[in-house]
């Protein structure tokens, strides 16, 4: 009997955690790969293999240009090879690369111009940012989008939203100049807006009424027990039925709104680093994959919709994750481009080997620090 409680408990983890964890991972990993792959045969290059997650291969075939697709044991990534990488971090293999023959060239990564292959290095993300821009409108249209009205129902007692002068009914209607549509709207720009003086227009009485507000820090749970620091102004809405709204839209809406769902998302990562940066923030948000099966599972339980929209707020946070500067990244390989195209000639092989092994200690760093705060916000959970 324990045994069977004990199967069917890893059974419950597995399709809990581990499905919904490797789906949201394979998608945003194909596209970003696939971006590279079609950019590169356009640009006449000869790939190697294509492959969803590093290690030993599981499965496979080879395509009708000799490309080998592979499916890999460890799934927490994936590459594409060019003909003349020496590895899956698209490392020059200068030996081979010295023997290649002229037909060999026409299909080596190393032998196109410096336009190709940054225009090859940049799909990725690019792939990246569509995938979330498809997936985001393809939400509106269907699913849509609920919207609540934003009405100040109640002011709490000695609160910023209080001293700034707000009122029961006061209308919001726009934040900084920003439009605020619905209630959802005013809590994202005050949500990353702690300590910061905010210009909000509110309509009361047919009059509009200009207003300084300064949301204060609070420590908040969210739906999944994990504990943020947000801005808070202490005002609520009503909870009258009537005042929330399911919004489907048209495609040239949904897709124009699916883009201020992607900026929205770029603005929030830049702003958090930021704030990480001056000390305003908690490096401790950061996660890693630990903290993205753990997501993955909770929010599996809201919806097929709901996984598919945390797919796509992934995509950006990786497709914007590699075009930071860093060597082994796309973005450390962009700069070289770019430092290559300004010279006229590439950077030496030792300076673009201390790069690429800076880079890859930092992103050890980085993997082991978020797997760090991965384990400390499950052991406080």
């Amino acid at each position: 009997m324990d045994l069977l409680i004990s199967a069917g408990d890893h059974l419950r983890w597995v399709l809990g955690y581990v499905v919904p964890f490797l789906f949201v991972l394979t998608i945003v990993v194909f596209f970003h790969e696939f971006g590279h792959f079609w950019v590169a045969r356009r640009a006449g290059v000869r790939v190697v293999a294509f492959s969803l997650g590093f290690g030993p291969e599981i499965a496979g075939f080879y395509d009708r240009h000799g490309t080998r697709w592979r499916l890999s044991a460890i799934p927490l990534g994936g590459y594409v090879k060019f003909h003349g990488d020496e590895n899956a971090a698209s490392a020059p293999d200068r030996e081979a690369i010295a023997r290649m023959s002229a037909e060999d060239r026409e299909g080596s990564f190393f032998h196109k111009s410096v336009g190709a292959r940054a225009a090859i290095v940049a799909a990725g993300p690019i792939a990246n940012f569509i995938l979330a821009i498809v997936i985001f409108a393809t939400l509106f249209m269907t699913v849509g989008r609920q919207v609540m009205t934003p009405v100040v129902d109640s002011v709490q007692a000695g609160s910023a939203a209080e001293r700034a002068g707000f009122q029961p009914h006061d209308v919001i209607i726009s934040i900084d100049g920003t439009p605020i549509e619905s209630f959802g709207d005013m809590q994202r720009i005050v949500s990353g807006a702690a300590g910061q003086s905010l210009a909000i227009v509110v309509r009361r009485a047919d009059a509009d009424v200009a207003l300084n507000a300064v949301p204060e820090r609070r420590e908040m749970k969210d739906t999944f027990g994990s504990t943020h620091a947000i801005g808070v102004l202490g005002i609520s809405r009503s909870a009258d039925a009537a005042s929330v709204v399911t919004r489907r839209y048209g495609p040239v809406e949904a897709v124009g709104m699916a883009v201020k769902e992607v900026w929205f998302v770029i603005d929030r990562t830049f702003s958090y680093l930021g704030g990480v940066v001056s000390g305003r923030e908690s490096p401790d948000q950061l996660g890693g994959p630990i903290r993205i099966a753990q997501v993955s599972g909770q929010v599996a339980t809201f919806g097929f919709a709901a996984l598919l929209q945390l797919a796509a707020v992934l995509s950006v946070s990786i497709g914007l994750l590699n075009l930071f500067p860093i060597p082994l990244l796309d973005g450390g390989h962009l700069v070289f481009y770019a430092v290559e195209a300004l010279r006229g000639r590439p950077l030496s092989e030792r300076a673009q080997e201390v790069g690429f092994r800076i880079g890859l200690a930092f992103v050890l760093m980085l993997m082991l620090f978020a797997t760090f705060n991965d384990i400390l916000n499950i052991s406080r959970s």
